[in-house]
């Protein structure tokens, strides 16, 4: 009887958990078929926006190493890229911001992506507080959409649990 009654109990759980998945997923579908918008004072822009703004701001140009004597009178300490620290080559893209700091292009603009948008060397803004704001809403919102399958795979992780307790 005890094992009628602990076996019944284990189903009840698992109902629960199947359920729950269930619900998620609905609710992940209705979501994404009738689509959250932003109220209007919440603007977000796409990384394609943002990465052309900086564009627009610093245009990438090709690195020639005659350049380099241009830039500053201590060319040795230009000569490389500060972010993956190796030396610029003749043809690469090269990003200068208004502070005089030079990048690699791909370097600079994956910081300005990952990071807030400042000079990697010196923290001055690249772009302006609110750009860079609706930014991270873009980003926030992706990032919230991957935390449904994170509650997910933690409901299944009890889920195997509770199968474990059942069987084993």
């Amino acid at each position: 009887m005890a094992a009628l009654s602990k076996f019944f109990s284990n189903l009840y759980t698992m109902s629960l958990i199947f359920f729950t998945l269930f619900v998620l997923e609905i609710l992940t579908l209705i979501r994404s078929v009738i689509g959250s918008k932003p109220p209007p004072d919440k603007r977000v822009i796409t990384t394609a926006q943002y990465l052309k703004l900086i564009e627009e701001r610093n245009p990438a140009t090709c690195f020639k190493n005659h350049y380099c004597r241009a830039w500053s009178p201590k060319p040795e300490m230009v000569a490389e890229c500060r972010v993956c620290l190796s030396e610029f080559e003749d043809g690469e893209k090269i990003r200068k911001l208004q502070c005089d700091h030079v990048f690699h292009k791909d370097c600079l603009d994956t910081w300005l992506q990952q990071y807030c948008a400042t000079c990697p060397l010196c923290r001055e803004k690249v772009l302006p507080d609110d750009v860079v704001a609706s930014y991270r809403r873009m980003r926030n919102q992706v990032e919230y959409d991957g935390n449904e399958e994170e509650l997910i795979f933690l409901l299944s992780a009890i889920h195997g649990n509770s199968f474990h307790r059942i069987y084993f």
